[in-house]
């Protein structure tokens, strides 16, 4: 069962998403939050494996919130917003989110987000990658210090990596570079790995922030 805690300031919200999840055979709420402090005291007492995270909430934000679990253990966070706006999908990955849904996403969607997320992949929409690409272009340049790491990568996973930055699925990647699904999903294992990142969510940001890839290219 994927255990997972919903943590947002609108009660019915709450309701809605707790009947659907609690409908679902492998899926199970074991709590609620109205807001991010909240959410990190019921993160530390029921250990939840998803943390459906709204963004605008009283006390402490979704965001904060977010860099405080992701500072302090393993839960992964699955940002919840009616805001489409640039600046939160940039800053819920920075933050360390796993992924990204909009609340007009149907049930089915949200379902299968929280099992992509549980299952330690990320949950980046192609509209939301192409939100994030144009927020690196309008910070301009590389922001992180040093490529150093980047350096730990063979040539074929650097472009795998490429390819995560640009926001193509693992199929895609291996439709692309015409090799077997399996072989990319072992070539993203090692890059995650190698550059010490937790899952594709993080490896765009990094991608972009390290200038392996720019915006445009």
């Amino acid at each position: 069962m994927i255990r997972v805690l919903i943590a947002d300031d609108q009660g019915m919200v709450r309701t809605g998403f707790t009947v659907f999840l609690s409908s679902q055979p492998d899926i199970e709420v074991v709590g609620e939050a109205a807001n991010g402090a909240e959410a990190l005291e019921r993160v530390a007492e029921l250990a939840p494996d998803v943390v459906l995270m709204d963004v605008r909430m009283p006390v402490m934000d979704g965001l904060e919130a977010t860099r405080r679990l992701m500072a302090s253990g393993r839960t992964k966070v699955l940002i919840l917003t009616t805001f489409d706006l640039d600046d939160y999908v940039y800053e819920a990955l920075r933050a360390g989110a796993s992924g990204f849904l909009l609340k007009d996403a149907s049930a089915a969607q949200l379902a299968e987000a929280v099992r992509v997320v549980a299952a330690g992949d990320a949950l980046i929409a192609p509209a939301v990658t192409k939100r994030l690409i144009h927020e690196f272009a309008r910070l301009g340049g590389p922001r992180a210090p040093t490529v150093k790491r980047l350096a730990e990568l063979t040539e074929r996973e650097t472009e795998v990596m490429t390819l995560i930055a640009q926001g193509l699925s693992n199929q895609e990647i291996a439709s692309r570079l015409v090799v077997a699904e399996q072989t990319v999903k072992t070539h993203v294992g090692r890059v995650l790995t190698k550059l010490d990142l937790r899952d594709r969510a993080q490896a765009i940001v990094y991608a972009y922030e390290t200038g392996l890839v720019r915006p445009g290219e």
